[in-house]
């Protein structure tokens, strides 16, 4: 959420920045601003009358010493008359800082000077590429044939169970689960990270102090009769272990890695893009979150694309960096790198993390500050994924395919504990 003194000082820059997001701005930032000026002014009016009110409170007695008990009753209500200003003058100003939170939160992050114009994907900008696409000879599968070849995951058995999007992993299908998750936990503690075990399930507070909540309202399911959210990611939970908190200066950066469950609603979503493990509404994640000063942040933000692009090249995957345009950026995001897998099999490229700094965006909405010499500040917070499995999965099964079964990459075998999945 943007501060009131992002807006006033930086108006106009403002409204042209957030243009590149194809937001414009110009009419919900006049109205935030008159609204702090209506603000400001019952403010200045609601103190001038409680030093009124203390003046008079102070005279009060000494009419009653003096006994001018006529004077001294009129002044009493002079007093009552002035409470009953006072109080109304508190209620324009709860009713102006309401109006402009609402309208704050219906504002997107600003970019930063990095995000390059453009209107959707197509417009993203390639930074990097490593790893080498695998010739699989003619007629690949993909990777839901194989699943159903080796049984490794039955998507009509959860369709049974609870619907689409929610595959049940079998056998090896399940060990290579297992296993991804602790290679990539593993991995971020090596690299400084905190492991967290985070809820799966998060209160409306939390929604709102990461962003999903109003932007995504309809895409995380909500359970009514306890106004609670099953989470989209383990970014929600862990960046809310530091919801209303002051960290110290030398604290700083704080580095936090999970693992969850992560569900969506991916309404709307259907056709050969989604099919198999492509899109999912239940899928295991493991995350990355750091808490960092502002001057740090785009240093931080570049040691965790560092990080993911390791993690792709130790599984032995092609894969590219992409730096997301304004028209595919997401609503609380100031910079955000995709990275990308190649399957072989299908032929595309598959989004496997979004690596994120949202500078002041979140903290502002959790209140997540620091104190230095200089003060109290907002922190800046930055997350990733790191990684998210299902495509991984399907790239790592769809590329490794060969006549004597799908082979495991090098640096995972020490956690599936197999070299390859061999045929039935």
């Amino acid at each position: 959420m943007l501060t009131i003194k992002q807006i006033l000082n930086n108006k106009d820059e403002i409204i042209r920045r957030l243009a590149i997001k194809h937001f414009d701005a110009s009419e919900a930032i006049e109205r935030v601003i008159a609204l702090d000026e209506a603000r400001r002014g019952a403010q200045q009016k609601r103190d001038e009358s409680l030093r009124e009110q203390n003046m008079i409170a102070k005279s009060i007695g000494q009419l009653m010493k003096e006994g001018k008990a006529d004077e001294a009753q009129n002044m009493r209500q002079k007093v009552s008359d002035l409470k009953a200003q006072s109080k109304n003058l508190e209620e324009e100003m709860t009713k102006a800082e309401n109006d402009i939170k609402k309208i704050l939160l219906s504002i997107p992050n600003i970019p930063c000077a990095e995000v390059p114009e453009g209107n959707g994907a197509e417009d993203n900008v390639c930074v990097k590429t490593g790893g080498e696409i695998p010739n699989l000879g003619k007629e690949p599968k993909a990777h839901w044939e194989l699943a159903k070849e080796y049984d490794l995951i039955d998507f009509e058995l959860g369709v049974k169970i609870t619907g689409a999007g929610f595959p049940v992993y079998k056998g090896y299908g399940a060990r290579l689960q297992r296993a991804l998750i602790d290679f990539f936990l593993d991995n971020a503690r090596e690299a400084g990270f905190l492991e967290i075990q985070p809820p799966y399930v998060v209160n409306e507070d939390s929604g709102y102090g990461t962003g999903q909540l109003p932007d995504k309202e309809g895409q995380m399911y909500h359970m009514e009769q306890d106004n609670l959210y099953l989470i989209p990611t383990a970014e929600v939970p862990v960046t809310n272990i530091y919801r209303d908190v002051i960290l110290e200066e030398k604290d700083l950066p704080i580095k936090n890695t999970a693992y969850s469950a992560c569900f969506r609603r991916e309404a709307g979503s259907y056709g050969k893009d989604v099919r198999g493990l492509n899109r999912l509404h239940q899928f295991d994640k493991v995350e990355i979150v750091c808490i960092d000063k502002p001057e740090h942040s785009y240093e931080q933000l570049k040691q965790m694309v560092d990080y993911v692009q390791g993690l792709v090249e130790k599984l032995e995957l092609p894969w590219r960096i992409l730096r997301l345009c304004g028209g595919d950026i997401s609503f609380t995001s100031a910079l955000t790198y995709d990275f990308e897998v190649y399957s072989a099999a299908q032929q595309r490229w598959l989004e496997v993390s979004s690596v994120s700094n949202f500078e002041s965006y979140q903290a502002n909405r959790l209140k997540c500050r620091y104190r230095s010499t200089e003060g109290v500040q907002l922190c800046h917070t930055l997350n990733g994924s790191a990684l998210a499995l299902p495509r991984i999965v399907a790239a790592l099964l769809e590329n490794n395919q060969t006549p004597e079964g799908i082979r495991i990459p090098k640096a995972l075998v020490p956690y599936t504990r197999f070299e390859i999945i061999p045929h039935l």
